[in-house]
């Protein structure tokens, strides 16, 4: 049997804007086969209707997507007054209709109570696990969910624009484990008129902008030319954390999976750290009692 290949040793990010009609994972491998990689993977799902900034890690960098996807995401997006659906997108069955439409004080004034830290119930139609299998299959099923509701943090939820009656488009910025759908969902049952997700746009994940992304068009072009010019640094998946100099001694250190001393910074008892040598990344860890604990260590190769 023929040895299989298993890709080039490519390391770094790529940030594709997704288009509405490819699911994540569709994004990624497209992305994985482009660049002809071996290990990828994404920091953060976005719903097939959904558009934007898709963050797709190679090889060293995917040690760093569970901490990429603890930063901020923006989102754009626009809800249909008047109408409520199965999924909460313009992708289910209307199951409830209403002529009341709010006016935009009334939208404005509804909005602080989706900011701060506020509990959120997932959509039923959401990858939620449910006795180890996903909601959205039991939803297709036709089996109602009693769905627990999760903490969210919403730095900002406001209102951008009222193209007409039936619509308004708004921007929201919030941590790890948003439904955009469910406020949606949330802000229509408030209003006294329903409402579903028409449109969504991510426009930041952590340290990722659309302002990095390329087309999922252009994918096919880097297959045939290639296209490291378009690879960001691993480190921009740590841009959330503080990042600690240290010296070619303490790296190897690091490397051997040995503590090593910090500064004195700003740092509490069990913050997470990276340990930068020359820029690059050495490793990842807990401080402790002034040391950095390393928890995942970087190939010194790249």
């Amino acid at each position: 049997m023929a040895r299989r290949h298993k890709g080039n040793p490519i390391n770094g990010w790529v940030v594709i804007d997704k288009p509405a009609g490819v699911t994540s994972i569709q994004a990624l491998a497209k992305a994985r086969w482009a660049f002809r990689a071996g290990k990828a993977g994404h920091a953060g799902t976005l719903d097939p209707l959904a558009t934007g900034v898709l963050a797709i890690a190679f090889g060293e960098a995917t040690k760093t997507v569970a901490l990429a996807q603890e930063g901020l995401k923006t989102y754009r997006f626009t809800i249909r007054l008047g109408q409520a659906t199965d999924t909460d997108d313009a992708e289910g069955e209307v199951i409830s209709t209403c002529r009341h439409r709010p006016t935009d004080a009334e939208i404005e004034a509804a909005l602080p109570a989706y900011t701060g830290d506020i509990e959120q119930v997932p959509p039923q139609f959401s990858a939620v696990k449910v006795a180890g299998e996903r909601a959205y299959d039991l939803a297709r099923d036709g089996v109602a969910l009693d769905l627990a509701a999760r903490p969210l943090h919403v730095a900002s939820l406001r209102l951008t624009a009222r193209p007409d009656p039936d619509h308004a488009e708004l921007e929201m910025v919030c941590g790890k484990g948003g439904y955009v759908r469910a406020i949606a969902r949330d802000l229509g049952r408030d209003l006294g008129c329903h409402a579903h997700v028409t449109m969504l746009r991510r426009l930041a994940s952590g340290g990722f902008t659309i302002h990095h992304a390329i087309s999922f068009e252009m994918l096919d072009e880097i297959r045939h030319r290639g296209g490291s010019e378009h690879l960001l640094p691993i480190s921009t998946g740590l841009d959330d954390i503080p990042a600690l100099a240290v010296s070619a001694a303490a790296a190897a250190r690091l490397r051997q999976g040995q503590a090593v001393p910090v500064p004195a910074i700003d740092l509490e008892y069990g913050d997470i750290a990276w340990a930068s040598l020359e820029g690059q990344p050495v490793a990842i860890g807990a401080v402790k009692a002034g040391r950095l604990h390393p928890d995942r260590v970087f190939n010194p190769e790249i």
